[in-house]
């Protein structure tokens, strides 16, 4: 497989429990603005594929596409149609692809979303977050349950399939507000339910507020209270957990985060967005040896980043800086800031850490595998022969069920505690 993700960093004002790459000015320098955006995101793709050609990555049809930020709907809706297009024309995209973009629900009427619609986009996720208005208050969000309602509305009359993202944990939050706010979105209809627990950054608004006393921090207990609230309602309603914090109808589930929890390849494009490769083999290029992008960031497209090994993965990430981003691709570079390989035992511990967070459990066959291809001599026994045993105590402790074919799911106390199942597993590999 392999998807496509599409950053957008402007938004139309700063949340304040909100950390993320994104930036409320209009236009911040080198072409990156917002009515110019579609045409600088259009020459990175051009870049990105030019460096798969080098490095003789063929990927199949796009399967996934996915439009995040920041406000990806704070572009008109032609500039994200072109942005698929784009897609289309540069990869090829397949027939039943999922196509996405978030939205704030602030931003989209039903016009906006037949263009949409229109323009092969197959799915809205929209930033709901709450139900209640002063946890929406103390959220920095502008939106009212009227304006999501009215989003789904539009996206179910256009034939599209609609997600709402949910937050709890914020300060002043009660145990009932939250089950306001999960009975709402169940209401609305909606197929998919995501639910995040909040996370609170010290660099961030709510965390200088926290820290100076005039916002209480969020409880661990608390949060645990209320993924156990969500679970059930969702359950009740319908609703299959098929990751940690993501709920759906059989069917429904999001194909492009599946994607990530697979370890599939993907581009990312977009000022901070990451890219991943399983596989990259060296370009037949006098200058394709570093693996380190030139000082000041960037790549040139002719010569790209290369790696040592077609066994070993790659990750890299672009230029977070939407100016500095918009200088390389004018330079015709790729704008990548960095990138690194992920070697055997990287790439086991991120089948552990992915697997562990899905309903559809991590394959210990699979696991089997990737710890005779790092190589880990070190290593008396493998998952597969020993693990089974090592593994009882967890069951015991209501942390995991193992299956008849070898794969690992969490319960929901695991799901919960999800660290610690993971840091056990580090334990049993070596890693």
């Amino acid at each position: 497989m392999f998807e496509v993700y599409i950053h957008v960093p402007f938004c139309l004002r700063r949340c304040g429990y909100c950390d993320f790459n994104t930036y409320t000015a209009t236009d911040l320098g080198a072409g990156a603005s917002r009515g110019n955006y579609a045409n600088m995101v259009i020459r990175e793709m051009k870049l990105t594929k030019q460096w798969q050609l080098d490095h003789g990555i063929a990927e199949p049809p796009v399967s996934t596409v996915f439009f995040g930020g920041g406000t990806p709907t704070i572009l008109a809706a032609r500039d994200l149609v072109a942005m698929l297009d784009a897609v289309r024309k540069i990869w090829s995209i397949a027939p039943d692809a999922e196509i996405t973009t978030e939205a704030n629900p602030d931003t989209v009427n039903e016009y906006y979303i037949n263009e949409l619609a229109a323009g092969g986009f197959t799915r809205v996720s929209f930033g709901m977050q709450s139900a209640v208005p002063h946890v929406l208050k103390t959220l920095d969000r502008t939106h009212t349950p009227a304006n999501v309602a009215a989003g789904v509305n539009a996206a179910n009359k256009a034939g599209l399939r609609s997600s709402v993202d949910l937050i709890y944990g914020a300060p002043g939050e009660s145990l009932d507000d939250w089950r306001t706010s999960v009975t709402t979105a169940i209401d609305l209809g909606v197929n998919h339910i995501s639910a995040y627990a909040l996370t609170v950054e010290p660099t961030t608004k709510m965390g200088r507020q926290i820290a100076a006393g005039t916002l209480p921090k969020p409880n661990d207990d608390d949060e645990a209270a209320k993924y156990e609230i969500a679970d059930d309602l969702f359950a009740a309603a319908g609703l299959e957990w098929y990751e940690v914090s993501n709920w759906a109808r059989p069917g429904y589930e999001s194909q492009h985060n599946l994607g990530y929890w697979r370890n599939v390849d993907w581009a990312g494009l977009g000022p901070g967005a990451h890219s991943h490769y399983n596989a990259v083999t060296e370009a037949d290029h006098p200058q394709s040896a570093s693996l380190t992008a030139p000082a000041g960031g960037g790549c040139p497209a002719d010569a790209g980043l290369g790696v040592v090994s077609v066994s070993h993965g790659l990750r890299s990430w672009d230029i977070a800086h939407p100016r500095l981003w918009g200088t390389a691709i004018n330079e015709n570079r790729v704008p990548w800031a960095d990138s690194e390989t992920i070697t055997p035992e990287e790439n086991l511990e991120e089948l552990i850490m992915l697997g562990l967070r899905l309903h559809e459990g991590l394959d210990l066959d699979r696991i089997n595998r990737a710890i005779n291809d790092a190589g880990m001599s070190s290593t008396p026994q493998t998952l597969r022969n020993v693990s089974l045993d090592q593994l009882a105590p967890m069951v015991s402790e209501g942390l995991i069920t193992v299956s008849d074919n070898h794969r690992v799911v969490p319960t929901r106390r695991g799901r919960l505690l999800n660290d610690s199942v993971i840091e056990q597993f580090f334990d049993f590999v070596g890693v």
